[in-house]
């Protein structure tokens, strides 16, 4: 991924990390047979498709924290509903929300009223 960063994708915090022929910005009629020539040349599957990727992505950043706006934020025009689709469940974050939740609770934050 360093090298790959360092010598094709687009310099600076904000640059693509995929770019079309000439530096620009990708577009699904300049992508495809790169897709597939780069996915071969790693020995990957065609059961990898690209949008793979961007699913593994999102539900990364999901679980990292990132909340449904932001998610929609970084997907590009999006509904809640297609920002959701990435929010899944993990016993990593079921596992890290269960011990929230105990320390708040002994630690009195987790009081009800009434």
């Amino acid at each position: 991924m360093t090298r790959h960063l360092e010598h094709f994708a687009a310099p600076g915090r904000d640059g693509h990390v995929f770019v079309g022929p000439q530096d620009g910005q990708l577009r699904r009629s300049n992508f495809r047979d790169d897709w597939v020539k780069a996915r071969k040349a790693a020995g990957v599957t065609a059961e990898l498709h690209f949008h793979d990727l961007r699913h593994t992505g999102n539900t990364l950043a999901s679980t990292a924290g990132t909340s449904t706006r932001e998610l929609m934020t970084r997907m590009g025009p999006s509904s809640s509903r297609a920002a959701l689709i990435y929010q899944h469940m993990t016993s990593d974050r079921d596992r890290a929300i269960a011990d929230r939740l105990g320390a708040m609770i002994r630690n009195g934050g987790g009081e009800t009223s009434g």
